[in-house]
């Protein structure tokens, strides 16, 4: 039966045989094979992982995909346009004033009592200074009183560009450091980021700063802003 057929297979004259049975070594061979086979595969699919690029600790982090919300910083987010049901995590994220970039107020989204809006409209193909000041000085003043979330309506290009201005002039990072957060941070597609790339590269860093800390409306004196204030004062003097 088993046991002759057994025996036919096995040379009892041979060192691997003995009274029939298969050497102990041979039966044992399988099961060393499929554990070398199993950390194998595991050491491939923990070397494809390593693979991966993580996402930067310093960069914003995700929080929410169907509003492309991120944080900043523990007192500053960023997003698309929310909608109603967004306002129960603004809440549970303790957000205390919304910074529009957006021509349409968000008053038809937006009506909880306790988040303060704040409307600043502008375009990044003719964005200059005294629109990232005016940016920069609202979130910072907002920032007093808790977090803050900036959004456009996709969250991408002028609230990308907003971000890397606030990376670079308040936070100190250097250009290339925004940018490449701008473009590979996931918030959109790149494609649309020339004019924020473009005025990031030639933005005066420096002078953006002194002019925020001075309390300057634009970095330049013939600036709407600038004229604007000089008549302002000369009128009272008068």
């Amino acid at each position: 039966g088993a046991l002759t057929a057994q025996k036919r297979s096995c040379n009892s004259s041979h060192e691997d045989c003995r009274n029939g049975q298969p050497s102990m070594s041979r039966v044992r061979f399988f099961p060393a094979l499929c554990f070398s086979l199993v950390a194998l595969l595991h050491g491939i699919a923990a070397r494809a992982a390593d693979a991966t690029p993580s996402r930067p600790a310093e960069w914003a982090q995700p929080v929410e995909a169907q509003f492309n919300l991120f944080r900043m910083s523990p007192t500053l987010y960023r997003s698309a346009l929310p909608s109603r049901s967004a306002v129960p995590l603004l809440n549970d994220l303790h957000v205390v004033t919304v910074i529009n970039f957006l021509p349409d107020a968000d008053s038809d989204w937006l009506s909880a009592p306790g988040i303060k809006q704040v409307q600043l409209p502008y375009r990044t193909n003719h964005v200059d200074d005294s629109d990232v000041l005016k940016a920069l000085r609202a979130i910072q003043s907002a920032e007093a009183d808790g977090p803050v979330l900036m959004h456009c309506k996709h969250g991408s290009d002028r609230t990308g560009l907003m971000a890397a201005m606030y990376r670079v002039v308040v936070q100190g990072w250097s250009k290339e450091q925004a940018l490449k957060e701008m473009t590979e941070g996931g918030f959109g597609d790149s494609q649309h980021f020339h004019d924020s790339v473009r005025y990031v590269m030639q933005a005066d860093v420096d002078r953006l700063h002194e002019a925020l800390i001075n309390g300057e409306c634009s970095t330049s004196a013939f600036a709407m802003c600038s004229m604007k204030s000089w008549f302002d004062s000369a009128h009272v003097q008068r």
